[in-house]
């Protein structure tokens, strides 16, 4: 019989580590009711982030969301002065 080894990494705030461990053993109870899991088991090391953290592409997305109401906003008060100037 073949198996296949599975490997997840996930790194979390320290803060929430316990939370998000009590979680996974929780789900990989429910998941070995369903299927046969040999071994494994969560193993947790603390790491320091590299660099600058970055936007995620819901971040990019609302930050473009916000620069398009601006200039709409910006094209309205252009468009209202200029139909003043011609009343």
């Amino acid at each position: 019989m073949n198996y296949t080894k599975i490997n997840v990494e996930l790194i979390v705030i320290a803060d929430e580590t316990d939370a998000v461990v009590a979680e996974l053993n929780s789900s990989l109870d429910r998941l070995e009711e369903r299927h046969t899991i040999f071994g494994g088991g969560i193993e947790t090391i603390a790491v320091q982030h590299k660099g600058e953290r970055r936007k995620s592409a819901l971040r990019h997305t609302v930050a473009a969301g916000e620069t398009a109401v601006a200039a709409m906003r910006l094209a309205g008060d252009k468009v209202v002065g200029a139909i003043r100037t011609i009343i």
